[in-house]
């Protein structure tokens, strides 16, 4: 976005105040009278001077004066919360308990509760995790899984990393935040969907790739996909994995478009497209156009890469369309290294409310049907699981892999380690914070080595208080956790672990029409590898209303 002449209205209050003080400081020499207002005019003045010159806050550097006004309402929001509007554990869309443990955690301050639980442990919903009488001692919280195994450049990964988050729709200095915390943390930072920017390589961190139908860093003038591009991109060695996106949580069928006026001469080289050209994310890919042409792709995609795991992102939705892609896996002995599992809870610059709150199978359901399909085909051993979905917490981190994940990404985690107020502006381009927005005057303003650090000092903390976790359970690593560890109340009165909760499979069960799982019985056989259609009683159902 280019940088608008005007004035901007936000500097109003530190404007006044200036011209307050020129004003009123000689005519109160002239009238002598008393300096009062001279020096609040002063005060205010140096306030914003200080707000402008100081780098903790990006809101206050963008709001001089006024954003103080936001913190000292903030300070008494419990009160006023407790008493007139809401308690801290009310989501909207994250709580503001679930907000705060990532600011403390991120910087690197007191992040413990006092006088118990403010949860309602006798509500239904409640989950928890199971101790054990024999704690165990880890000597780190470094904990990595390994995916590609079967690949020539397998990647040592971390549980937990920085979910899909384009430049275009975080500012450049966001970007290089979390990249630089990336780096300094060991653990990966997924580019989104608009490629590889000159803020993600100047770091140096560890990065995912992700290609989406716009193929952009990789894409003929036409938007077709360029395998020569691909390969230039592909081969740099911060790249560690590629990850065809298939679909988001937060906004599943949908396509997207950035608008001409706003690619920039840095969002144009690293797409790929021309300056002010419509930057346009069809809504389906035209590398492929079934299961097999798939599996096709990510093959290619894995040679011309030299050996690095290649995956796809996903969220569920029609299931034998799920199930046509591992039946196309059985057919042709073609796999991905990795599946990212995305929730229907994801979040996103911007999505139609209707996508956002009622289309994509939420993340729970969503990895569980892909882990057991997996496991009932005897394919899980070979295909490693990522998931994604309002995860903040080493709970949430534990929650997610007992369910079958292998590792977690968080985006909206990240972006309140940078600074984000859950102003919900992002798709404003007026983000506060200077995260989500392509303003430079509100972007330039987030300073990037205090951001990296909290970046880097949340993961490190959160994979701490996994640790803690863990070790508090008997366990030695995240991989050890399953089913059995996390509890959830059904009823005032009845409470069930996972393990009793959801259905699991067993290994090959699916192969052996063995599930009993109404999901399974009535899509499984019915789905084919060749085409993503639905099957033929699906279609007749289509043709009228007698059902």
């Amino acid at each position: 976005m280019a940088k608008t002449t005007t004035f901007p209205l936000r500097y109003s209050a530190y404007v006044i105040s200036i011209a307050g003080l020129i004003i009123s400081l000689p005519i109160t020499l002239w009238a002598g009278a008393g300096y009062v207002i001279p020096l609040i005019f002063a005060g205010l003045a140096s306030l914003g001077t200080w707000d402008l010159l100081q780098r903790s806050h990006t809101v206050s550097r963008n709001y001089p004066i006024m954003a103080n006004f936001r913190y000292l309402l903030e300070s008494v929001g419990p009160e006023i919360r407790q008493y007139f509007i809401q308690s801290d554990t009310e989501e909207r869309p994250f709580s503001r308990e679930q907000r705060t443990i990532v600011y403390q955690r991120a910087k690197n301050v007191l992040d413990k509760r006092p006088f118990g639980s403010q949860l309602g442990m006798y509500e239904e919903g409640f989950e928890w995790m199971n101790h054990s009488l024999t704690p165990s001692k880890l000597s780190s919280s470094d904990f990595r899984i390994v995916i590609g195994k079967n690949c020539d450049k397998p990647y040592s990964a971390s549980v937990f990393n920085i979910s899909a988050m384009s430049f275009g729709s975080l500012s450049a200095n966001a970007i290089l935040s979390l990249n630089s915390g990336a780096r300094k943390g060991g653990f990966y930072h997924d580019t989104g969907e608009g490629s590889i920017s000159s803020y993600h390589r100047k770091p140096g961190g560890d990065l995912v790739w992700e290609i989406g139908s716009g193929y952009f860093g990789c894409r003929h003038p036409d938007g077709s996909f360029n395998p020569d591009m691909f390969r230039e991109n592909a081969c740099i060695d911060q790249v560690k994995m590629i990850e065809v996106k298939l679909s988001q949580g937060a906004k599943p069928g949908h396509g997207g478009i950035l608008p001409g006026e706003k690619v920039t001469q840095e969002i144009a080289e690293a797409r790929g497209v021309q300056v002010g050209e419509d930057c346009v994310s069809p809504a389906s890919h035209s590398a492929f156009s079934n299961p097999v042409e798939l599996l096709e792709f990510l093959e290619q995609l894995r040679e011309l890469s030299g050996g690095k795991p290649i995956g796809f992102k996903l969220a569920i939705g029609h299931p034998w369309e799920w199930f046509a892609i591992v039946k196309a896996m059985l057919a042709t002995g073609k796999k991905p290294d990795f599946i990212v599992v995305d929730g229907g809870e994801g979040g996103t610059g911007a999505a139609p409310l209707e996508f956002i709150n009622r289309l994509g199978m939420p993340m729970t359901e969503a990895l569980l049907l892909v882990h057991n399909t997996l496991v009932g085909t005897n394919l899980r051993e070979d295909i490693a699981i990522g998931a994604a979905g309002k995860i903040t917490s080493a709970f949430n981190i534990a929650r997610t892999l007992a369910l079958g994940a292998d590792w977690c990404n968080a985006a909206r985690g990240y972006m309140f380690a940078l600074g984000c107020i859950q102003a919900l502006n992002c798709h404003t381009g007026r983000c506060p914070s200077g995260i989500a927005t392509q303003d430079p005057r509100r972007g330039n303003k987030l300073d990037v080595k205090l951001k990296s650090e909290r970046v880097f000092n949340y993961h490190m903390n959160t994979l701490d208080a996994l640790q803690n976790l863990l070790e508090a359970s008997g366990l030695k690593h995240p991989s050890e956790l399953g089913p059995e560890h996390i509890v959830r109340r059904v009823s005032k009165t009845e409470i069930h672990s996972y393990l009793d909760l959801f259905p699991f499979l067993e290994p090959g069960a699916l192969l052996e029409g063995k599930t009993g799982l109404t999901v399974f019985d009535k899509y499984w056989e019915e789905a084919r590898y060749d085409t993503f259609e639905p099957p033929e009683f699906i279609l007749k159902l289509r043709e009228t209303k007698l059902r």
